[in-house]
Order: C-alpha cells, then structure tokens, then sequence
C-alpha cells in the first residue's frame, strides 16, 4: 500500500513546480526570435494550423505551423526586416512588416478576420486541414467541421458516432459505449480531455460520447504508433482539445431532440475581454421520448456537463481550467431468454488547471498542468449493487518545447497517483480486491527534425517508472514522414507497457462492467509494440488515396478465465496476442461534394494460457479470435449541398463477430448441505465449444441526415431531419445462450432536432 501522496509523488511535483516558475533569461546573442499567438479576431479564440512566415530581403523564408494553443514561435533570426505573413483557408490572410534586433524578441499577437460565411459554408469546409485520407503513421487530426459530416439522430455532433467511422474501429453495437480500436480492448485506450484522463468517455447508447462538437477544438487520434508524450495504455490515444469560450461577445445555444436537449452559454466574463467561460450541458429524454413513438423500450438514461474557464495571465501567458462530469444509468441488452441482464451505472468526474507560458527571450513553451479525475461504477440493483468499482486518479506535469532552427525539442516530466477501491463478489487472482495504490512517475524526450526536402523524423524515448511495484520501464519510440509533391511516406515504431487493467468479460455481449485495478504483484506487465506504415498519394487535384498497413504484438494481457458458467468471472488467464491489419481510404473533394469510402481488414488473435486449458482442450496453450475481431470493415460518407439543405449520408458494412456456441447443457446442483435431488430443480448449465468458435451475421447499416440553418441578424435556427438504419436493416446484437433467441440493434429510427442560437 502507497499513500496517496507519495514522497516520489512530491518529490517530482516539486521539480515541477521549479520549472514553471518564471525567471529572468539572457537573451542568446547574435540572433533574434518573433513569436507570438494567433486568434480569431471575433471571439479571441486561438487558431490552429495557421502558417505563420517570415521573408527576408534576400527571399529566404522561415516559418511555424501553430498547434492548438495557437502559438507560433520563428527563432535564429538574423537582425534585419522582414515581411511577417498569417494564412489560413477560413481567414483572410494577414500581412505585415517587421524589423528584427540583433539578439530581440519580437511579441507579436495575431488576430484573424473569418471569411464570409457563405465561402465558410463549402469550400472551407470541404477542403480542410484534416480530410480522411489525412493520416500518418496512425495518427488522424479531426476538427469539430469533420464530426458535422457525420448522420446523427442531434444536431450537434458527436465525436462518438465519428470514431465509428474509421476503419480499425470496432463497436459492440448502438448500446454499451465500447470501442475496440485496431484490436486494443476498451481499457487500452487512453482518452485525454484537455490532458484529464477519462476512464468511460462514451455513453452507454452508443450514439454519444462525452465529447460533442459543441465544445472541441481539435482531436488527435493515434490508432497506434504515438510518441514517447503518451504511456500508460498499449491500443491507441484520443487526445481532445476542447475551444474556450468567447472573449469578445455572449453567446447562447439550445438544442433538442427525441434523444436529448441540451444547452451552451459562452462569453467574457470581465469588462477588459481577458477571461472568458464555456458551460455546455445534455441530458438525455430518449427513455421517455424515444421510447414511446419506436415503440420499444430504450432503458438509458445519461447526462453531461462541461465547463471552461479561459484567460489571458499576461501577454506571455495563457491559463485555463476545465471541469467535466458524466453519468449513465441503463441496461445493456434486452430480456430475450434465461440469460438475467442488470443495470450498469457509472459516474465521470474530472477536473484539471493548465498554464501556457512563453519564457523570456528564448524559444521556448512551457505548459504545466495539474488535474484529478475519478469513475465509479456500479452493476446491479440501485438499492443493492452486485459489483461496485471505484479508479481515481491525481496527474501533474510539465511539457516543454525548445523551437530550433531544424524543428523542434520536446521533453517533460510526469508525477500520477492512483487509487483503486473494488468490490467484486469474487476473486481477482485469488486475492478480494480492496483499497490499493498505484504510484508513477518519468520524463520522456521527443525531438522533431524537420528536413528542406519535406523529411520529419521524430524519434522518442520514454522512461516510465512504477514506484509502488520497483520497476522502471525504457520505451523507444519512432515516428516519420517524407512529404513529396503529391505524395507522403510515414512509419512509426514504439513499445508500451500498461500497468494498470479493466477486468471484464468478453464472452457476454452486453457485459459492460468493468473493474480497473493494478497488475497482480506477481504476474508481467502487459506490453505492446507497434509497427505502422503507411502511403499517401494525390493522383489528381480532388482526389486522394492512402494505404496504412499496422503491426501489434501484445503480451502478457488479462482476460477472463474459461469456464462453463456465462456470467462474469474475476479470476483472470494470462494471454498473448498479435493484430494484423491494413487500412484503404479513398477521398473525393468537390466546392459542393465532399466523399470518402474507406476499408479495413484486420486479424486478431489471442493465445490464452491457463492452468485448466488442458482439461478442456487437451493443450497448455489456445489459440482464439476474441470477440472484437471483426475482419472486414467498410465506411462510406457523402455530404452535400443542395439549395441550401445540407445532406449527409452514410453506409457501413461489417463482417460478422465472433462469438461463444454452445454444445449443449445440463443442470447444476451444489451439494453444500442436504439437498433432495429428486425435489431441487437446480441451476442450468452452458456447455460451450471451444471460445469464439462461432460467427455472427454480417452488419450493415445506411443513416441519412438532412440540415437547413436560417439566419436572422444575429441568431440563428437549424433543423434537422435524420434517419439511422434507413432501410430498416435487423442486425443482430447477441444470441441468448440457453435459448438461442437474438437480441438485435436499433431499427429504422427517425428523428427530428432543432438547435437555437444567438450572439450578441
């Protein structure tokens, strides 16, 4: 057992606390640097992909790309004038020219003015900074206009119903909020909100995540390959930046649907326009409305609500603190049989401060950050749960970058404290789990070389220690890019440890809960390492091809033991497994049409190890497809413009999932006292095949939504007509396993939403 605080804790948040602590630098002499932040002239919120350049007089160019902070930094300049450019597709560009000292620094904030909405509306939309071929090396950066492409039953978008539309993606269906990503399990992947780890991001209707397009910025998504940043999770990495609210006006939304309503109030909170708030709020009326006119019974009840609070400390200076919290209450699943389902909730809460700094006179970012964050999960009745599951988490960092003239240095430290609390009614690993703690720490290094010939390499290095268990892990990491004229080359290597797992049980498709708790003291740490290439290329000026095949060999996991019973077991089989895979994407991009179809083929195989295996199968070691092997995937969306009315459509296609047959049953009686045979019915008893051995049908799925917004000075309405599943297509969601009956996925399902909005 570890303190909560731990010394190693303190130690390291205090090294922390050193660095982001302000000093006065000596300027570097003999060159001089311009950087500064670039914002929306409108609402003072900062932009992201804006190429930033300076020119000399002789027409050498130097530049920076602004990231999601907004920042812009152009170091090792001679002293001289120089004509200072800011373009970006959605902004008019900005123009200005600047003399530069010997050994200056040059503070220069840039503020964007939007284009005309009507050229926003298509064109900008359509073309882009990130489009779906867009991807290196597994990584994919979407923006709020990616996830409005989407059908969905709301106005609003979700980053959810996005997710979906990736290929390597895979769901269980439209109930219980799992996403496996390129073969990870659910507990694999790490889900960042503006650096706050959520545990269950996604609503247990699967239509929604706690990340609408309401509140996000950008989202980086790594399906496998990321740098030496990130750790702690052996899939993929879903890192979300979410926009601050209006520094220049108030604001105000109100949504609505059969599915949820919901609201958003923004805008500065002081007269000089340094501090502005954001609070977005859902919450769900599909038990009460949905319900009723599909005439079925959808027993989910969730809600969500953000808030940030955003400020300008100082010129060099920019602090934020964000707050999010989310809860789900339903029952996965239908009563179809014998097979007994239970209620799941669970509870998100976090909370997390951030501060972006621009030291002195030398190129450097510092941003240092503290949060918290903690789920708790319940299954059962709410008056008596049959299993209650409690994580928490407390995180402080510091991430620093030094801005050379050949690309960029990367490096920071960590300090995590982690507390589980589980009650199980059982065993895991033959210990009743309890109150423990989980301590780490680590730095990790990351530089980027960038090449004059459109060449990025980006080679990482991660040190990630477990004080709590004494053991230190080096991780190498490696990423890379060759641009050419119409074409991109990228790769990416890593290895990842992950000491922390999600107890669960595939085998039950509407088994959802899951307990998080530290690897057992005496077993490995589960690992991964990926191997990732890809090709990109550009046969023509609207159309764009890509092929990414990927590469995970997976050790040392925990999965359920085998056993006879279908219902939850907490005693855990060591496994090892390997996921292969390719990804083709195809993208058409038109001023009125935009398109994509992308397909995924993939293979995942477990090998479970378990003292028992020979008793059921004759063999030490067994080789399976767990159940989110889905091998074929297909996903293809087309939006469009037609007299004013925005129509999106989308079709999916996926081979069918594998799943436990059974050979037959038998009755069960426990012989713990004196039991007349002849009178006690007993219990009934599955007897599987070997696991996984069976195939369900295909799925395929067509959803069409159709937009029209009006304006009115400075408010707005959009309406929204939608259907998900168009052709009323029965797609199976489980098979009950005593009685063989199926549970399918939602039918034909309308719906009708309207969005109000207003700025002042």
């Amino acid at each position: 057992m570890q303190p909560l605080l731990c010394p190693t804790f303190v130690a390291t948040a205090a090294m922390v606390v050193l660095l982001a602590v302000p000093g006065e630098v000596v300027a570097q002499t003999g060159s001089a640097t311009v950087r500064g932040f670039v914002t929306d002239s409108e609402n003072g919120a900062p932009v992201v992909d804006v190429n930033v350049v300076v020119q000399d007089t002789l027409g050498a160019v130097f530049g920076a790309v602004t990231e999601e902070n907004g920042v812009y930094i152009i170091s090792r300049l001679l002293p001289g004038r120089y004509v200072l450019q800011a373009t970006h597709i959605a902004y008019f560009a900005y123009t200005d020219t600047i003399s530069v000292a010997r050994g200056g620094l040059n503070e220069i904030d840039i503020a964007l003015q939007p284009r005309e909405r009507s050229l926003q509306n298509i064109e900008v939309i359509h073309d882009r900074v990130s489009r779906s071929t867009e991807i290196s090396a597994g990584l994919q950066t979407v923006k709020a206009a990616d996830i409005e492409l989407i059908p969905a039953p709301d106005v609003s978008g979700d980053l959810a119903l996005f997710l979906q539309a990736l290929p390597g993606v895979v769901t269980i269906g439209d109930q219980g909020g799992q996403l496996f990503i390129r073969g990870g399990e659910p507990s694999q992947n790490l889900v960042l909100l503006d650096g706050i780890l959520l545990y269950q991001p996604f609503h247990l209707l699967s239509f929604y995540s706690a990340f609408s397009s309401d509140i996000i910025s950008q989202a980086d998504i790594y399906a496998g390959g990321f740098g030496s940043r990130y750790g702690g999770r052996l899939s993929s990495v879903i890192d979300i930046t979410t926009r601050s609210g209006n520094l220049k006006k108030l604001g105000a939304q109100f949504t609505g649907s059969p599915f949820q309503v919901g609201g958003l109030v923004e805008g500065p909170i002081d007269t000089a326009g340094k501090l502005s708030l954001l609070v977005v709020g859902r919450h769900s009326v599909v038990e009460e409305l949905a319900s009723s006119y599909l005439q079925r019974d959808i027993p989910f009840r969730f809600n969500d609500i953000f808030a940030k609070l955003y400020g300008v400390a100082r010129q060099n200076g920019r602090v934020s603190v964000t707050g999010i919290r989310t809860y789900d209450r339903g029952t996965v699943g239908e009563d179809i049989g014998e097979t007994p389902l239970s209620e799941i909730r669970y509870t998100n809460e976090g909370v997390g401060a951030t501060y972006l700094y621009l030291p002195g006179s030398i190129p450097v970012l510092g941003e240092f950050a503290i949060n918290a964050s903690r789920l708790d999960t319940e299954l059962g009745p709410d008056s008596a749960a049959i299993r209650t599951s409690r994580v928490e988490r407390i995180n402080i960092s510091a991430d620093i970058s030094h801005y050379v003239t050949i690309g960029e240095v990367k490096w920071g430290v960590f300090a995590r404290t982690l507390g589980f609390d589980s009650q199980l009614g059982g065993t895991f690993q033959e210990l009743a789990l309890e109150r423990e703690f989980v301590t780490e720490s680590g730095i990790y290094l990351e530089p980027l070389l960038r090449q004059q010939d459109g060449m990025s390499i980006e080679p990482g290095l991660r040190i990630h220690a477990f004080p709590s268990r004494s053991e230190v892990f080096v991780e190498p990491r490696f990423r890379f890019s060759w641009d050419r004229e119409n074409s991109q080359i990228s790769a990416a290597f890593g290895v990842y440890h992950q000491e922390v797992v999600g107890v669960n049980d595939r085998r039950d498709a509407t088994s959802v809960f899951t307990a998080w708790t530290a690897t057992p003291a005496a077993a490995a740490v589960p690992r991964a390492v990926h191997l990732i290439g890809g090709y990109r290329f550009q046969p023509a000026p609207r159309w764009d091809f890509s092929i990414e095949s990927y590469y995970k060999d997976l050790s040392n996991l925990f999965i359920a033991e085998w056993t006879a019973f279908p219902r939850l077991t907490t005693r855990l089989q060591s496994a090892d497994g390997t996921v292969i895979g390719a990804d083709l994407r195809a993208e058409y991009r038109h001023p009125r049409l935009y398109a994509y179809v992308n397909y995924g083929l993939s293979s995942v195989r477990y090998r479970a190890k378990q003292a028992s295996l020979p008793l059921w199968f004759g063999t030490e070691t067994f080789e399976f497809r767990p159940a989110h092997d889905r091998r074929h995937q297909i996903n293809a969306v087309v939006s469009t413009s037609v007299k004013d009315f925005n129509l999106s459509v989308r079709w999916q296609f996926g081979s069918g999932l594998p799943f436990n047959r059974a050979l037959g049953f038998d009755g069960f009686v426990l012989l713990d006292s004196d039991v007349d045979v002849f009178e006690q019915e007993g219990d009934r008893r599955v007897i599987y095949e070997r696991p996984f051995n069976g195939v369900l049908p295909t799925f395929h799925r067509l959803d069409v939504s159709v937009e029209k917004s009006i304006s009115f000075g400075a408010s707005e309405l959009t309406f929204l007509a939608s259907v998900i599943n168009t052709y009323d297509r029965a797609n199976i969601f489980y098979l009950d396993v005593f009685t063989l009956r199926r549970a399918n996925q939602f039918p034909l399902v309308p719906s009708l939403g309207i969005k109000a909005s207003i700025n002042q």
